[in-house]
């Protein structure tokens, strides 16, 4: 595949945002309860706080009579919007962040974004296509119907903030194969060209300290064997090894952090919840899961009408999810 080529599916992606928003919610959690409530409750201020309609959110609360501990089990939805106002644009990327008490475990789960699933009032579609026809109210709907979970809330995120965070955290270790090199070196010089930076290239594979845009720009390589699968599987990896730099960081570095991510989040979540929540995730520590849905061996690409869509038996996805959501369960 030639540079060019390659650039033109850089440009693209300018404003993609990943996994991004995932990672902003779960150290706004973390942060509550290190650094103390009088300070926390004038900080999240700074977040945009918006309200959804909960009685139009597809929630079929006879389906959770199976699950004994559904009412137990806090799902929220997080969005990755691809637009420079946050309004409108489709959701990049799109997952469910699970506090859950029971098991003792934070688990994010990703949904892959090309997913051919019904949409009310536009039929089968893309499931990332939902955020930018309804916003979040339908983008839910969307998740609770074809996937039978109970969300109620949501976080959406629309920065470029990534690289401050990871900066301020002093960098990640992230193993780099010699089949990303190329790529995440196209993805860095284009970030660098866009941000001013002067981020270094990466020369050999093995573990590598990167930094912001380095571990940007390794988040957004899709083009290798893999494809769209594994570029979910590189969100991941870089969620965790943020995840884990958080929960190492001194307690001194909290407020910097949050006031550089704030801004850039909208969600519905009150602050009250939020507090409540921050409860449930310091008694569950740093056990932090991760899975994706459709899972690998259960979907396949199909073209219909000249578009490309990830097609999957939705009982099936249905049926996993929620056994791993409220009982658990891992993939066989």
């Amino acid at each position: 595949m030639s540079t060019k080529k390659n650039n033109n599916k850089i440009k693209k992606k300018k404003k993609s945002l990943a996994f991004k928003i995932s990672m902003g919610l779960l150290f706004v959690l973390l942060a509550i309860l290190i650094i103390g409530g009088g300070y926390i409750i004038g900080t999240l201020s700074k977040m945009e706080q918006t309200k959804i309609n909960t009685e139009n959110l597809g929630i079929a609360e006879d389906e959770f009579e199976q699950y004994k501990n559904a009412n137990k089990i806090t799902n929220i939805a997080l969005f990755g919007v691809d637009s420079l106002s946050g309004e409108g644009g489709r959701s990049d990327s799109i997952m469910v962040a699970t506090v859950d008490p029971v098991h003792k475990k934070l688990k994010i789960t990703s949904i892959m974004r090309d997913s051919y699933v019904y949409i009310d009032g536009y039929g089968q579609d893309k499931i990332n296509h939902a955020y930018a026809y309804g916003g979040p109210e339908l983008a839910i709907k969307t998740i609770n119907e074809n996937f039978g979970l109970n969300i109620e809330n949501y976080a959406t995120v629309d920065f470029s903030s990534l690289p401050i965070i990871i900066n301020l955290l002093g960098g990640i270790d992230i193993e780099i194969t010699s089949d990303e090199i190329e790529y995440i070196n196209e993805y860095i010089n284009h970030l660098n060209s866009l941000e001013g930076t002067s981020s270094a290239n990466i020369y050999s594979p093995g573990v590598q300290h990167l930094d912001g845009i380095q571990a940007l720009a390794y988040s957004r390589i899709r083009y290798t064997a893999g494809g769209d699968y594994e570029r979910t599987q590189r969100h991941r990896t870089v969620l965790d090894a943020l995840f884990n730099k958080i929960l190492k960081s001194p307690v001194t570095s909290y407020p910097a952090l949050l006031n550089e991510l704030l801004p850039y989040v909208e969600t519905s979540i009150s602050t009250t919840n939020i507090l409540s929540l921050a409860t449930d995730v310091v008694s569950i520590g740093n056990n932090l899961e991760q899975d994706r849905f459709p899972r690998d061996g259960y979907a396949e690409g199909a073209n219909i009408d000249g578009i490309y869509y990830l097609t999957f038996d939705i009982e099936t996805a249905k049926q996993q999810m929620r056994e791993y959501i409220f009982n658990d369960v891992k993939a066989d």
